[in-house]
């Protein structure tokens, strides 16, 4: 009696893992480089921690070098960077009454949404402001830092 009603208990569930598919990489992809459809493959495989779906990697950049046949995890890839480190950026402070625009260079690398510093090359202050999805660097003044600056 008990083992008809552990068989249909465990059959859905051996079905289950049998099916399992995890994301691989199909060749070596470098650091920093976007993920395509032909970067990766799925494998009737279940390999802890690896990501299922090939959408959720496909456009993301590499954070760290993914070697061909091995799993692809979530930690492993990041949005892809919008400005570069030394990229000479839009800078834009804008509080509604008032807005300034001017140029920046991007003191590090940084994708849509990211917090970033910026040097104004005018002024030589550096600020920290958000990159929006056209690659400028937005200050917000409700919490601008300016550093390196002097009142003359």
């Amino acid at each position: 009696m008990r083992r008809i009603i552990l068989l249909p208990i465990l059959l859905p569930a051996l079905a289950g893992m049998a099916s399992a598919e995890a994301l691989v990489a199909s060749h070596t992809i470098r650091s920093r480089t976007l993920v395509t459809a032909e970067d990766v493959q799925l494998v009737a495989e279940d390999l802890p921690g690896a990501l299922t779906d090939p959408a959720a990697a496909i456009g993301m950049e590499a954070r760290v070098v993914l070697y061909a046949g091995r799993a692809i995890s979530a930690e492993d890839l990041q949005p892809p960077a919008r400005i570069e480190r030394n990229q000479i950026v839009p800078l834009v402070f804008d509080s509604g009454t008032l807005a300034i625009s001017t140029d920046g260079r991007s003191l590090s690398r940084a994708a849509v949404g990211e917090r970033v510093r910026v040097m104004n090359l005018q002024s030589r202050s550096t600020v920290t402001g958000t990159v929006d999805p056209l690659g400028r660097v937005i200050v917000d003044p409700s919490v601008a830092t300016f550093t390196n600056t002097e009142i003359k």
